[in-house]
């Protein structure tokens, strides 16, 4: 579900006199593994600038790779961790030159972008407006953004740190019930009866019709899950009382 990173550098100033090494760059190099989701885009953008510092490179190319790692995610305060952190295995001269650059390229004043901005640089759906339609369901503050009405509704559904729903079930006299996809940050889903089930990204929750549950933020992380609606008769939600302060606050306390 990922953007596809289409690179045409190679070929544009290559392409005819080094096609073999333009196919390499644009079509292995940033098509094959830069799209490899084995690692997520802002670790490996990460890994790519520290490697050039690593080998003293400040041309162009990490100039590049410095704007890339900006809109992966990487914020002024971590790319200043990660520029400090190396200095002292690939050298201080190096950190000043990779600084030089890098605050050419994270010019805005970071304290200018509210936790809301920076969770919406970390996932690719929109966090929405703020969810009117269900907000007495909701302790805390939650965002909703439609992503599909054809087939199957799909919404995303954004949850601030210590957002959660009430209990509720999916009625439905046959089908029925929903999907949950967990596409930022982290979470909680239980279903009655069960274990709590941390949400992170990728990961998947099946709910069948009739199932009492509840799903929404860690108390310290923000969240973000598509509700995928099941198609089903006569569906009906029932909403019920709200989660239990006490044991919403103790989960994650473990870790």
């Amino acid at each position: 579900m990922t953007k596809k990173i289409v690179q045409t550098a190679g070929r544009e100033a290559l392409g005819d006199f080094a096609p073999e090494f333009a196919h390499y760059n644009d079509d292995v190099l940033f098509g094959e593994n830069w799209n490899n989701a084995d690692i997520d885009l802002k670790t490996r953008s990460i890994i790519t600038v520290v490697s050039l510092m690593s080998m003293g490179i400040t041309d162009s190319s990490l100039t590049f790779h410095l704007q890339n790692a900006k809109k992966n995610g990487v914020t002024k305060k971590e790319i200043a961790a990660v520029i400090t952190h190396a200095a002292f295995y690939a050298g201080w001269p190096k950190a000043w030159a990779v600084f030089n650059l890098a605050r050419g390229v994270w010019t805005e004043e970071e304290d200018a972008l509210t936790d809301k901005d920076r969770f919406q640089q970390e996932i690719m759906f929109p966090i929405g407006e703020p969810n009117v339609a269900f907000g007495q369901y909701f302790d805390g503050n939650s965002y909703t953004a439609p992503v599909s009405d054809d087939q199957v509704n799909i919404v995303n559904v954004t949850f601030e740190p210590g957002c959660r729903n009430h209990w509720h079930i999916h009625h439905a006299t046959s089908g029925g019930g929903q999907m949950l996809v967990c596409v930022g940050g982290r979470g909680w889903y239980q279903a009655e009866g069960e274990e709590p089930v941390e949400l992170l990204p990728g990961t998947v929750v099946h709910i069948p019709a009739g199932v009492k549950h509840w799903h929404g933020a860690d108390k310290n992380s923000w969240m973000a899950h598509l509700s995928v609606e099941v198609a089903g008769e006569n569906v009906v939600h029932e909403w019920l009382e709200p989660v239990d302060e006490d044991f919403y606050m103790s989960l994650g306390d473990e870790d």
